[in-house]
């Protein structure tokens, strides 16, 4: 649980943080989504290094869940403790961050973010987070440097930006920054994280049997 509220705690810092500082650095929106990828991805790589081999460095309920039904490796009251980690653990980094910043310690976020291709683009972002997990799993490589590629490239060839976790977003709506999302936005975002997430599940469950992945 500790492993879980500290990686997600310190991801969400680091998407609220850089997306701040991106802000005061420039008002160019490609450069402010550019300095938001970079750092997302950069901290992803290194947390997931760190705090794999303690919890499996999920920081995200999509892949929690998933994760307890293809891996049959945790109990439901380690996966229940798991996703309260990683809610407060996003309150807590997005607090972080702002404070960093000068910001109030919760702030509303007002940017709203919805409409059909954005949630198009939230199912597309979970699903492929979820097949480079498992898929990386299976091929024996590194998980944590695939999913750091995949966040970042996803910051840009999706019209979502990527959030892909319900948590990490639930976080981010104390941020009214660059990273933040409009708490009216937020239910629909993580309701179609989770349709990715089952998803995603399916196409795991016949590609890559439990039996097959290397844990």
């Amino acid at each position: 649980m500790l492993a879980e509220f500290l990686g997600t705690a310190l991801l969400v810092m680091a998407v609220v943080g850089s997306g701040i500082m991106a802000q005061n650095l420039t008002d160019d929106v490609a450069l402010q989504l550019l300095a938001n990828a970079v750092a997302t991805g950069g901290a992803l790589f290194g947390l997931i290094t760190i705090f794999g081999p303690v919890s499996g460095a999920s920081f995200n309920p999509a892949v929690t869940l998933v994760g307890y039904f293809v891996d049959h490796d945790s109990t439901i009251s380690s996966t229940v403790s798991d996703i309260v980690a990683q809610f407060s653990g996003a309150v807590t980094g997005c607090a972080i961050a702002n404070i960093m910043f000068a910001h109030p310690f919760l702030e509303k976020a007002t940017k709203v973010r919805t409409g059909g291709p954005t949630w198009f683009s939230e199912v597309v972002a979970t699903i492929g987070l979820l097949l480079i997990i498992w898929g990386g799993k299976r091929a024996g490589a590194n998980v944590a440097a695939l999913v750091a590629a995949w966040i970042t490239g996803a910051y840009w060839f999706t019209s979502s930006t990527s959030i892909a976790n319900p948590a990490v977003g639930f976080g981010r709506m104390f941020s009214d920054s660059f990273a933040g999302i409009a708490p009216k936005s937020w239910p629909m975002f993580a309701a179609v994280e989770m349709l990715g997430a089952l998803i995603g599940f399916a196409i795991i469950a016949v590609l890559w049997p439990a039996a097959d992945v290397e844990q």
